[in-house]
């Protein structure tokens, strides 16, 4: 149970027991809603990639339902932790698991927007005249980003940061990847250039994987925050940066 530090003289044991409780209380309650709308989040983008790659139009419905849901939970969590805050004025590690609860609700939110813009981007691509095949290598990206999604979600759910680290060290693959695709989609392009509405498509959708790729290693680093209390993020972005770009985009 956390300390109670400060506040009048005049609470007794009770009181103080009692405050305490109640903290406990919120907390794991924010905690259980944290994770009940991750699987809501994992279940939507798994949606999303199957109306993709199946070709599976009459998927898109339950993304836009599990969005509504998404954004919803999202607003909810943020308020029972401001307030927590207000209420409860943790300190230390305390104020860190609330600091990040914050950070992640956020993360989840935009992966559910993605998964409903990549959705909606398999309907128009279903309803072509003539549709063209699943290139591979968006299939590969899209089953790399939503693996990166469970891994994160389970380095959450376990307080796992070896995992967490794993996934971390994945997105550069996710990154890798995407802009190879960016090159055989601008090759396409220039090879067909009156189906440039499907390719641009294809372009956008490998770019909304990519950034899903982006919230999972924002959770990833947020695990690390929550178990060694540092922030790594910047660390990983200096990696980044001392790395030789293979493509250019415009």
């Amino acid at each position: 149970m956390p300390t109670i530090e400060g506040g009048s003289g005049s609470w007794d044991t009770s009181e103080r027991v009692a405050l305490g409780r109640h903290f406990v209380r919120d907390m794991e309650h924010l905690w259980e809603q944290l994770l009940k709308l991750s699987a809501v989040v994992e279940t939507s983008l798994t949606h999303s990639i199957r109306a993709l790659v199946e070709n599976r139009p009459d998927l898109v419905a339950e993304v836009r339902s599990e969005e509504a849901e998404i954004n919803n939970w999202e607003v909810q969590i943020e308020l029972d932790c401001l307030k927590v805050l207000a209420l409860h004025n943790p300190v230390a590690s305390d104020l860190r698991r609330v600091a990040a609860i914050l950070k992640i609700d956020g993360d989840l939110e935009r992966m559910g927007d993605l998964a409903d813009h990549i959705a909606k981007r398999a309907r128009k691509m279903a309803n072509e005249p003539n549709p063209i095949p699943m290139p591979p290598r968006l299939e590969s990206l899209a089953q790399e980003a939503l693996s990166q999604v469970h891994k994160a979600l389970d380095a959450l759910a376990r307080n796992d940061v070896e995992l967490a680290r794993n996934v971390i060290v994945l997105d550069r693959q996710v990154d890798t990847h995407r802009r190879l695709l960016q090159r055989e989609f601008k090759d396409a392009i220039r090879r067909q250039p009156e189906r440039i509405n499907t390719w641009l498509r294809l372009i956008n959708i490998s770019r909304n994987l990519e950034r899903v790729s982006d919230h999972a290693t924002n959770i990833a680093e947020a695990v690390v925050y929550l178990k060694e209390g540092r922030i790594i993020r910047h660390d990983r972005s200096r990696a980044a940066r001392t790395e030789p770009e293979t493509d250019t985009e415009d």
